[in-house]
């Protein structure tokens, strides 16, 4: 398994490719530019299997639809955010001037509870990291020491917490009892930024000294 960062729209957010040597894929966070995404599999004649979202702010979802349509593939969701697709308010798009509302359709499937999840010949964890947004989640994938974290954690940062659902205190503990514990090699793939790993935040990130 491999994985390629390919960030995304004006916000720069990070969608996350990961690919098995059969080239078939998952796509994560398909924010912005679809045709570009498309492009670019389609000239490494990757086969995507799934859509999986971290959480459904706009900037991770405004090209979930033209994804789901070309591919004729699933979209993943968490239950806390099984409405947001549909919701400008929800999702954000709404409440910045100059953003087109976004109304993607509802997600094919919903995501109940942290565990296991296997997709084609993937296989992962799902940990529920709320705070950032009340149904974030970030998929680990323990064989290759990854953890695709959405907007709960950057280098050097953590998500904003000032959106519908955000909360500080909530945010906080999912990281330190959920990322942090996981080994410190672990790389994390953040949604917007450089990759980082749990052990160089741990070490370094100002929002976790008390950690």
């Amino acid at each position: 398994m491999k994985w390629q960062q390919i960030p995304l729209g004006p916000l720069q957010t990070n969608c996350y490719i990961v690919e098995n040597p059969d080239k078939t894929c998952l796509i994560i966070d398909p924010g912005e530019e679809g045709n570009k995404l498309i492009q670019l599999l389609n000239q490494r004649k990757l086969k995507p299997i799934a859509v999986l979202l971290t959480h459904a702010h706009f900037d991770h979802i405004g090209a979930v639809d033209l994804i789901r349509d070309t591919y004729k593939i699933p979209v993943y969701i968490h239950k806390q955010e099984e409405k947001w697709l549909e919701d400008p308010r929800l999702n954000g798009s709404q409440l910045f001037m100059g953003i087109e509302p976004i109304r993607a359709k509802p997600a094919d499937h919903i995501i109940q509870h942290e565990g296991n999840m296997e997709l084609g010949g993937f296989s992962f964890y799902v940990y529920h990291t709320p705070g950032h947004s009340p149904g974030s989640v970030s998929y680990y994938f323990k064989e290759k020491d990854v953890i695709i974290s959405g907007d709960a954690l950057f280098q050097g940062g953590i998500g904003r917490t000032d959106l519908p659902g955000g909360n500080s205190a909530q945010l906080l503990k999912s990281i330190h009892d959920k990322l942090l514990s996981l080994p410190e090699e672990t790389y994390v793939l953040s949604g917007h930024g450089p990759v980082t790993t749990i052990g160089e935040e741990m070490d370094s990130n100002p929002f976790l000294n008390g950690f």
